[in-house]
């Protein structure tokens, strides 16, 4: 079954809103696992917009499960992850100016950039992802360059599958096995939701995890939180790769 790590960074957002520590995403990460998430993802950006550089120091002793720490690899990313010690690191593209991740690497033009900073967690025993797209070059790449994983990059197929198109999840689906082939796991994440996910996974295989958050907590503010971490999962648990 792909695993669902909950991006919580949008709890970071509604606390930061107010001042204070309500909601306190500790304790929302505590109760997303006994919900029975597989992990918990974070964001954390330099100008602390949601997450803050303390919220990751104070999250990892909290989870049980699998700790993704995303972000673009400034020397200042670099010092946090390697205190955390997180089982994953997934290096995104963002500058400090970007509103969400909204592309892949272009890891062929920065391959020194990632290699870097590739063999830096790998030392130290943390796993890495790319965020990537589909392009099969740039796969390649990742995979050249000492990549564990790719995640892919969804918002296209999340706005194809929104319009009706069932078949924008097929460049996924080659993707991912190419990655596969390259010796490289697969995650995804970006705009995948309770309408999309089961379509997804039931179509693209090798897929180990998808990061979820936006979507998710939106979903909890109707549904609560206990109800969306496990229908998500319910989507996850119902859809396992088909072959399609």
């Amino acid at each position: 079954m792909t695993r669902l790590s909950v991006n919580v960074n949008k709890i970071a957002t509604l606390r930061n809103a107010r001042g204070g520590n309500a909601p306190d995403v500790v304790e929302a990460a505590k109760r997303i696992q006994s919900f029975g998430a597989q992990g918990i993802t974070v964001h954390p950006r330099p100008d602390e917009r949601h997450i803050r550089y303390a919220d990751v120091r104070d999250l990892k002793p909290a989870i049980h499960t699998e700790f993704n720490i995303e972000g673009y690899p400034s020397d200042a990313f670099l010092r946090l992850v390697l205190e955390v010690n997180p089982e994953q690191v997934t290096l995104v593209p963002d500058g400090p100016d970007v509103l969400t991740s909204n592309a892949g690497w272009n890891v062929l033009a920065e391959s020194a950039l990632l290699k870097n900073a590739i063999d830096t967690f790998g030392a130290a025993g943390i796993r890495v992802s790319l965020f990537t797209s589909t392009d099969q070059a740039q796969i390649e790449a990742a995979a050249k360059i000492g990549s564990n994983r790719i995640e892919l990059y969804t918002e296209p197929y999340a706005q194809g599958f929104a319009r009706g198109d069932a078949d924008s999840v097929i460049p996924f689906a080659r993707a991912a096995a190419f990655a596969h082939n390259c010796g490289m796991q697969v995650n995804a994440g970006h705009d995948l939701d309770l309408r999309n996910l089961k379509h997804f996974a039931e179509n693209v295989p090798y897929l180990a995890e998808v990061s979820i958050g936006h979507a998710l907590i939106s979903d909890a503010l109707y549904r609560g939180l206990e109800e969306t971490v496990k229908s998500y999962l319910m989507c996850l648990k119902s859809s396992s790769f088909s072959g399609k």
